[in-house]
């Protein structure tokens, strides 16, 4: 039996296939979950994190996909995302009911207004009902953002992002009082247009 979700997720990830930016042989490597939950295309929500406040982290506070830096323990950069969602959210994307849909294409990392030599997998993951977050110490909340409502515009905003002298106004989304812009917005918006 086809399952009308997968199929219209794989049809969606082949859209945006070659769209992605090729690593360096020297970049490290990161992935993250693109966790969807819900029974039907129209009603898709993907997990998001905002970020512990931490010294150190370019991305401290910020609103983001669960996953981090690849390992060398870990088998493949889908082991990662899955380790790192359940580090930070205490949800496994690929447990019990859960299935690995498809890989998206890489992004390069960018950190207050530079390119860094690391670029992120997105991995794409279907549960129909997955365990509630539990955040992890790199968590300080857990949401699921309503996909169908944030592509048709609901949520658009214009975030004002000032790197030294200059003013960046770039695209985000403002949802239930929290900004989702940079690196999360375009990966989620871009997916969610090929939807």
């Amino acid at each position: 039996m086809t399952d009308p979700i997968s199929e219209t997720v794989r049809a969606a990830i082949r859209r945006l296939d070659g769209s992605g930016e090729v690593p360096t042989a020297s970049a490290r490597r990161a992935a993250v979950a693109l966790l969807l939950r819900g029974e039907s295309a129209g009603d898709l929500e993907v997990l998001l994190m905002r970020r512990a406040h931490r010294p150190g982290d370019r991305w401290s506070g910020q609103i983001g996909l669960p996953g981090g830096h690849a390992e060398a323990a870990d088998e493949s950069l889908v082991a990662t995302a899955r380790r790192e969602s359940v580090e930070e959210v205490g949800v496994d994307p690929g447990a019990g009911a859960g299935r690995l849909i498809g890989e998206l294409p890489s992004v390069q990392a960018r950190a207050r207004g530079e390119r860094l030599d690391l670029f992120i997998t997105p991995f794409v993951f279907h549960h129909p009902a997955p365990a509630s977050p539990v955040l992890g110490p790199e968590a300080s909340e857990a949401f699921w953002l309503p996909l169908a409502p944030a592509i048709s515009g609901d949520f658009d905003e214009t975030y004002r992002y000032q790197h030294g002298e200059v003013i960046h106004r770039l695209p985000s989304w403002r949802f239930e009082g929290r900004t989702i812009w940079g690196m999360t917005h375009g990966i989620v918006s871009r997916f969610g247009s090929a939807l």
